[in-house]
C-alpha cells in the first residue's frame, strides 16, 4: 500500500488502548552517504514508524536501508518499501516507482511493529550497505568470510571469496565441482593465470547441449538462509550469447521442491528462470527482452541481484545499473513479470552453483571472481 496517513497510525495507538507517543530521531550530522528521520507514534505494546530517508551521497536507482533494534521489536508489515526483519536487522527495499535517488533527494515508507518493554530507537543505519555514520552496517551474516581470501572489496559483515588462496587445477574447499543429472564436455577449474583482482579466477569452459553443463558449488558462501539474500559476482566471458535458453548461475530453492532458480538468458539477454515450471523473468516477447540486456564480452561485469524470502520479490544489476526486465516487484507487469507472478513465490536458497549450462546451442568460456553474498547490497 503505498500511501498512509499519519491519521491511520495514531489511529491504531488509540485502537490498541494506549496513548501516541512521538519519538523524532534527527539525521545523523556526521552521514557520508545518507540521513535518516525516523518518526514514532507507539503504545503500550506496539508502534508505527514513519521513516525519511535523504540520499546525501552519489545518486542511486535503487536503494536498501538496513538497521538493527536494539531491543525485541518485530516489524509486522510495512507501506511503500519492501520491509523484512530477520533476527534483529530490520532490510527495507525500495519498490521501483521510488529507488531513483539523485543526491539530496529523498524517499519515504513506513511500518507498523511490536516491542515489548522499552522501545529504543535504532541508530546503526546503512544505505546500500554503506554506513550512514561511517560504521559498520549491521548483517544476519557472520563476520568471518568462509574464505582466507574474500578480496579487496568485500564488506567485513558479507561473506565473499576472491579464490586467491586456492591452488591451481580442481576447485576445492567451500566450493565443488557438479555435474547435475548427467556429464559431458563441460569442465571447470581453478584458473591462476586470470582475475579481476589478484591473480586467480573460477574458470568454466561450457559446450553447447544440455549434458556438457559444469557448475561449481558452494553451500556455504550464502550463509544462513534469511529473508532477503543479495549476491554480487564479476564474470568474463568469450562469446556473446545466444539465442537458445542457457544457465550461468544456478540456486537450490528449498521452498520449490529443491528446483532451482536460474540466471542466464535466453534471445542474447539475460533472464531468470524458474525451474520448478519454466517462468522466465522477463516474459520472453521481443518486448520484454528488449527491456533486458546482453552481457558484454571480454571485460569484468559486475552483477548483483537480490532474492527477497519473505515476498518473492527480486532485483537485478549490471554494473551498478538495475535492469528493468529483471525486476520483479510483486505487481504484475506485462511484458515482465506476469508470467512470474502466477503462483506465490517464497524462494528459501540454499546453494550458489556457478558455471554453465546450454538448453540447445551455445558454448561459452567464463571466468568468476570476487563473489560476495549478504542481506543487505554490497554494491561494485
Amino acid at each position: 500500500m503505498r500511501l498512509r496517513s499519519a491519521l491511520a497510525a495514531a489511529a491504531v495507538a488509540v485502537a490498541s488502548g494506549g496513548i501516541a507517543t512521538v519519538l523524532h530521531v534527527p539525521a545523523a550530522e556526521a552521514a557520508t552517504v545518507c540521513a535518516v528521520d525516523f518518526t514514532v507514534n507507539q503504545w503500550s505494546t506496539g508502534f508505527t514508524a514513519d521513516v525519511k530517508l535523504t540520499n546525501t551521497g552519489p545518486a542511486v536507482s535503487s536503494w536498501t536501508l538496513t538497521w538493527s533494534f536494539p531491543g525485541d521489536q518485530r516489524v509486522t508489515n510495512g507501506w511503500n518499501a519492501q520491509v523484512s526483519q530477520s533476527g534483529q536487522i530490520v532490510t527495507a527495499s525500495s519498490v521501483g516507482w521510488n529507488g531513483s535517488l539523485a543526491t539530496g533527494a529523498s524517499a519515504s515508507f513506513g511500518f507498523q511493529a511490536t516491542y515489548s518493554g522499552t522501545n529504543a530507537k535504532p541508530v546503526d543505519f546503512a544505505l546500500n550497505g554503506v554506513s550512514c555514520a561511517g560504521d559498520t552496517p549491521p548483517s544476519t551474516s557472520p563476520s568471518t568470510s568462509p574464505s582466507t581470501d574474500p578480496g579487496p572489496d568485500c564488506p567485513s559483515w558479507a561473506r565473499c571469496d576472491g579464490f586467491e588462496d586456492q591452488a591451481a587445477g580442481a576447485p576445492s574447499g567451500n566450493w565443488a565441482v557438479t555435474y547435475p543429472d548427467c556429464q559431458g564436455a563441460g569442465t571447470a577449474t581453478v584458473d591462476k593465470s586470470v582475475g579481476r583482482t589478484g591473480s586467480t579466477s573460477l574458470r568454466v569452459d561450457g559446450a553447447a547441449g544440455y549434458c556438457n553443463h559444469v557448475f561449481v558449488r558452494s553451500t556455504d558462501i550464502l550463509g544462513p538462509a534469511g529473508s532477503a539474500l543479495y549476491v554480487r559476482y564479476y564474470v568474463r566471458h568469450t562469446t556473446a550469447l545466444p539465442a537458445s535458453h542457457f544457465t550461468t548461475v544456478a540456486l537450490r530453492d528449498a521452498n520449490d521442491g529443491n528446483r532451482d532458480l536460474r540466471f542466464g538468458g535466453q534471445n542474447q539477454a539475460l533472464q531468470w528462470n524458474r525451474g520448478s515450471d519454466d517462468a522466465t523473468l522477463p516474459e520472453q516477447s521481443p518486448s520484454g527482452v528488449a527491456l533486458s540486456r546482453p552481457l558484454p564480452v571480454n571485460t569484468w561485469n559486475c552483477v548483483e541481484f537480490k532474492v527477497s524470502g519473505a515476498d518473492g520479490t527480486m532485483e537485478t544489476w549490471l554494473d551498478g545499473v538495475s535492469v528493468p526486465g529483471l525486476l520483479q516487484d510483486g505487481v504484475p507487469t506485462h511484458d515482465v513479470d506476469g508470467q512470474w507472478l502466477n503462483r506465490t513465490y517464497r524462494p528459501m536458497l540454499t546453494d550458489l552453483k556457478l558455471g554453465w549450462e546450454s538448453y540447445g546451442e551455445g558454448a561459452d568460456t567464463l571466468w568468476y571472481d570476487d563473489v560476495a553474498a549478504g542481506s543487505s547490497r554490497i554494491g561494485c
